[in-house]
């Protein structure tokens, strides 16, 4: 998918004026702040409407209903803020992110207050942020946060109450992934990035009680 602009995004998307002027206002802020604090890789900065914006937009795609949503490891709002600034179209939605650096926590607040995104940002590390165990989440998305077994641990509790994880990975063994998956008694499929070669998004569900659903691999 070529994204190279607001132009294209806006195309590939199918996103309002409005939203669209929401992500302008989101590009210049992470422009400004990049050049005092490291919030986002250098190199991506000149491609952010493909590597940032719409890396994010897509994993809308394998969830169209999810309207609660919980994303750790937010860093700079991806994929977390762009969700919730797409989902603010629909209404009814709640978006909640996660994030234990004051800087990009800052960067957060700055983006939620400049543009109007309804989000609720939560200034902690997701083991220690007990408040979103009774919530009831759609879903859970995470993106460069920690190893693929460690995000198992993180989201067991809320793919244990019906949500559904997305991760963004990289070019991963898939042995590798099998043995989580079944070592998590969980079943999974993988869907390929739209923007990044190599790279996966990994739709994880728990497995049915005391059985495991087939696991499924890349299609």
């Amino acid at each position: 998918m070529l994204i190279d602009g607001p132009v294209s995004f806006s195309k590939a998307f199918s996103v309002s004026r409005e939203t669209l002027d929401r992500l302008r206002c989101y590009a210049s802020l992470l422009e400004r702040w990049q050049k005092v604090h490291n919030l986002v890789s250098s190199r991506s900065l000149p491609y952010m409407w493909s590597r940032h914006f719409a890396d994010s937009a897509q994993l809308l795609k394998p969830a169209p209903k999810a309207r609660y949503w919980l994303d750790i490891g937010s860093g700079a709002g991806f994929p977390g803020m762009v969700v919730a600034l797409l989902l603010s179209e629909t209404g009814n939605c709640a978006v909640h992110l996660v994030e234990s650096n004051a800087k990009k926590i800052a960067f957060l607040t700055a983006v939620r207050r400049e543009t109007g995104i309804p989000v609720t940002i939560h200034d902690s590390r997701i083991e220690d942020c007990a408040v979103l165990s009774s919530l009831p989440f759609d879903v859970l998305s995470a993106r460069a946060l920690a190893p693929l077994q460690k995000l198992c641990v993180y989201a067991r509790p809320f793919l244990m109450k019906g949500a559904t994880a997305l991760f963004q990975r990289g070019d991963e063994p898939q042995q590798h992934i099998e043995k989580i998956m079944t070592t998590e008694n969980l079943s999974y499929k993988q869907i390929q990035s739209l923007t990044t070669p190599r790279s996966w998004i990994l739709v994880l569900k728990a497995a049915e009680m005391n059985a495991f659903k087939p696991l499924r691999g890349p299609h």
